[in-house]
This record gives C-alpha cells, sequence and structure tokens, in this order.
C-alpha cells in the first residue's frame, strides 16, 4: 500500500513537467506554431502602439505610421489582400513604379534620416543605427523602452504593425533590418493599399493615394490633410499637389 500511494505522489510531481515538455512558451510563435530551438520568436504578446491610450493630451510626434492606440486602435488596418501580397512577395526586383511610390512615402515619412530613421519623440533611441540591428534587438528596445513612440526605420513602422508584417514573411529575429528587408515590409502595404488594381485599372490613382494616406499619416488625402490630422500631431508633411505630381509619374494616365 505505501509503495503504491509513493508512486502515485511521484506521478504528481512528474505530470506539470510533462505539460511543459511538450510546447515551452518561448518556442511559440506569435501564431503558436513551433519554432526550431535555435530560432526564438520575435513577438509572443504585440507591442504597444505608437501613441498609449493614456498618452499626454498635448504630445506632438509628428507624422508616422499607424499612429493609433493600445486599446481600440486609432487606426484601423486596411483589408489585407492574400493574392495581392502573394504576388509583391513573388517580385525578385521592385519595378520603377513601385520603388518611386515607396520614394515618396519615405519622402514624407523619414525625410531627414531615411532608412535609419528613430521616431523624433522616442527619448531613449536605440544604440545603434536601425540598419544594423537585428529584429530581435529592435522588439527588445521596444520593450525595455515603454511610454514612447518607437516608429522607426525609412516607412516608420510602429511595433503593432512591424509584428504583423514579419510575421506575414516569416522573418525570424536574427534578420537584420536592412534597407532591402525595410522594402520588402513595405511591399506589403502596397498590396494592401490596391497597387495591383491600380495597375489593372481597377482603381483610380486618387483612391490608391488615399489608400495610401490611410496607412502613412505624413501622406495627405484629397482634401489636403492627413487622414489623422490633429491627433497626436500628426499632419501632412508634403502637400497633395506634390503627391499627385509623384504619382503621376508612377503612374502616367
Amino acid at each position: 500500500m505505501l509503495r503504491r500511494i509513493l508512486l502515485l505522489w511521484i506521478a504528481v510531481l512528474l505530470w506539470p513537467v510533462g505539460l511543459w515538455a511538450e510546447a515551452p512558451l518561448s518556442l511559440l510563435r506569435p501564431s503558436g506554431q513551433g519554432w526550431d530551438l535555435e530560432r526564438q520568436p520575435l513577438v509572443i504578446s504585440l507591442p504597444q502602439p505608437l501613441v498609449g491610450k493614456a498618452s499626454t493630451a498635448g504630445a506632438v510626434f509628428g507624422p508616422s505610421l499607424f499612429a493609433g492606440r493600445a486599446e481600440g486602435s486609432f487606426f484601423e488596418p486596411l483589408p489585407p489582400r492574400p493574392e495581392a501580397r502573394a504576388k509583391i512577395r513573388r517580385m525578385a526586383q521592385a519595378p520603377v513604379d513601385i520603388a518611386l511610390v515607396r520614394a515618396m512615402i519615405g519622402r514624407a515619412e523619414s525625410p531627414r534620416d531615411g532608412y535609419d530613421a528613430v521616431q523624433h519623440g522616442a527619448k531613449r533611441k536605440p544604440r545603434k543605427p536601425p540598419t544594423q540591428m537585428s529584429l530581435g534587438e529592435i522588439f527588445a528596445w521596444i520593450d525595455v523602452t515603454p511610454g514612447q513612440p518607437h516608429a522607426i526605420g525609412f516607412y516608420q513602422f510602429i511595433p503593432s504593425t512591424l509584428a504583423r508584417l514579419v510575421t506575414e514573411l516569416d522573418l525570424g529575429p536574427e534578420v537584420i533590418f536592412t534597407p532591402a528587408v525595410q522594402d520588402r515590409l513595405a511591399n506589403i502595404l502596397l498590396a494592401d493599399a490596391g497597387i495591383f488594381e491600380l495597375r489593372a485599372g481597377q482603381i483610380t490613382r486618387h483612391q490608391f493615394m488615399n489608400n495610401l494616406a490611410k496607412i502613412w499619416a505624413g501622406l495627405p488625402t484629397s482634401s489636403g490633410k492627413s487622414h489623422y490630422h490633429g491627433y497626436a500631431g500628426n499632419k501632412a508633411t508634403v502637400t497633395w499637389a506634390e503627391f499627385d505630381r509623384a504619382m503621376a509619374r508612377a503612374f502616367p494616365s
């Protein structure tokens, strides 16, 4: 009898170990699928968006991608277009029109520092230029500097958007945030904005431009103002006429 009780206690003590051995949390992707042992996840829970719910009322952060709130995001992503995303991922080299669109976005979002831009409202900046950082290092910087804006790179990705895009492209934490990687991430957003529909004549150039302005706050809508004008200091940094001229070069009528 004593032996049976002892065996029962051993089984009870070992039971939690068996559960954790099956799928440790530290080896899960954001989607819940297992990573390789050498490849740790970038994100277990999504980082905070640019502007927290309790952010200071008068804080001015300037233009940035997806200036949302932590709860009940101000920004609503454009509906994903899976076929367009797959098509743009297969492109070995960006055609001229896509390159011109990306240049216009960078001109509005990061005219000074380009691919190494960090949102000027961030008081604690990374120790290295973004193009020399791995994605894992970027998310680590985000984690240890709460309460400040974290928009980063040529396209001023904020944490929640960056997490979504690196998951879409299945990029690991060891991947360096190079200009080429940043361009690949931005391409997904161009697909969602309808760049292939514009090419096919299914939407107009101005419709596409307004879609871009819903993604990048530094770009104006056809009203001449940012889609997020006045929210957390956001405003368009280029005029509609400038925007339209650049898009006309990419997509002549």
